[in-house]
């Protein structure tokens, strides 16, 4: 993402930047970055009634610059479009103060994002959005027979690009060869589909998962029918391709995947896999040490207040609830969490990590040194149905 202009009192951290996205990743930390009651300022097509000396009117479509204040905000993955809708607060020749008016976001579309307060949360992302480093530098075929999901994953998302799902014939007593051709269609499909959402430019590994020896007969059959037909992009590209276990086809089986020791030496560098190790560590201290792993946002905040906290897990999710209140609750637990010398992880929701962590509540932290009564320094009114159940875990 392009940083335009930035204008951020360091007073009251009021101010407001510009921004054009250049790749599809960008929408998703827009789609973070702007939130309820901001101003965004960009250009947009109106329908406008023009009426002629005859006392006719006529529809026109104009293009014009808007400012809204914003009330609802929409997020298509699929296409990585943003939909803000809000009041236009700005006079304009062609918009009433006040009117309703939606401004669609789309890739190299320069907009301006106010904000009355822009907090460390907001910073940080605004600061990861324009890091030239980052890339979308993994893809990932997790398959078993007549099921494969061709995933790309990006420091921010893991993304299903394409879904194969054919129906496979059982192997049958003298004669297979129905099973065999329908198997082999099902591995050119796939083929087809990498060829078709792998950028081997910009790819620096291409994860293959099965169960059994499926991706071993896949990239068997891939690599030959590459060479019959002379597929120079994956004949040049062989040595990116890692074949590991996984014990479905399912997208969530991609978590265990980028836990093997094998992966995570090939990705150490990015963010994926470094959230994938935060949540692996969780849940072994969970297992082993409960006194030092808590999740739900009432046990957190307690063991915030004794600056027992090394790493916090924190859901992007959370900072975007529309109760201002609320987002400032989790900002302020970020800021006192980095204060105390703690380590803050903020993880994708849409990544599987950060679904499963979802399932905690969305917070949770692995501490410094035991608390074991924990639960006795939560107040009634902090406690939701996650902390409640996160004390009964504990008590068994």
């Amino acid at each position: 993402m392009k940083l335009v202009h930035k204008d951020i009192s360091d007073k009251n951290g009021s101010g407001s930047v510009t921004l054009i996205p250049d790749e599809a990743e960008d929408m998703w930390h827009i789609y973070n970055l702007i939130a309820v009651n901001d101003s965004l300022r960009s250009t947009t097509i109106r329908k406008v009634q023009t009426e002629s000396a005859t006392g006719s009117t006529a529809s026109n479509r104009v293009r014009t610059t808007l400012t809204l204040a914003v009330e609802n905000i929409e997020f298509d993955t699929a296409a990585s479009k943003l939909r803000v809708k809000g009041r236009n607060i700005v006079e304009n020749p062609h918009v009433k103060m006040g009117a309703y008016h939606t401004i669609d976001l789309d890739i190299n579309k320069k907009f301006t994002l106010a904000k009355g307060c822009w907090d460390v949360v907001a910073l940080d992302r605004l600061d990861m959005a324009c890091d030239a480093a980052r890339s979308a530098d993994v893809a990932a075929v997790i398959m078993h027979e007549g099921l494969a999901h061709i995933c790309l994953l990006t420091p921010s998302m893991t993304v299903v690009r394409m879904r194969v799902e054919m129906n496979i014939p059982r192997k049958r007593k003298g004669s297979c060869s129905q099973h065999d051709k329908t198997l082999l269609k099902f591995y050119d499909n796939v083929m087809q589909g990498i060829l078709r959402h792998v950028s081997f430019d910009v790819a620096k590994c291409v994860l293959v998962a099965s169960p059994g020896f499926v991706k071993d007969q896949f990239c068997e059959h891939m690599f030959a029918q590459a060479i019959r037909n002379d597929v120079k992009v994956l004949i040049e590209n062989k040595a990116k391709f890692l074949l590991v276990h996984a014990s479905s086809g399912h997208k969530h089986a991609l978590k265990e995947v980028l836990v093997n020791p094998s992966v995570m030496a090939k990705l150490s560098d990015t963010k994926a896999t470094a959230e994938v190790k935060a949540l692996d560590a969780f849940y072994a201290m969970l297992q082993n040490e409960p006194d030092r792993a808590f999740y739900g946002i009432g046990h957190v905040e307690a063991a915030d207040s004794h600056n027992g906290i090394e790493v916090l897990l924190i859901s992007d999710e959370l900072f975007r609830s529309t109760d201002l209140a609320t987002r400032r609750r989790y900002v302020a637990l970020v800021e006192s969490v980095k204060e105390s010398g703690g380590d803050v992880r903020v993880f994708s929701s849409l990544h599987v990590s950060g679904e499963q962590l979802g399932k905690l509540s969305g917070v949770a932290a692995i501490l410094r040194f035991p608390l074991p009564d924990i639960a006795d320094l939560v107040d009634d009114d902090d406690d939701d149905d996650d902390d409640s159940d996160a004390g009964a875990d504990k008590e068994k």
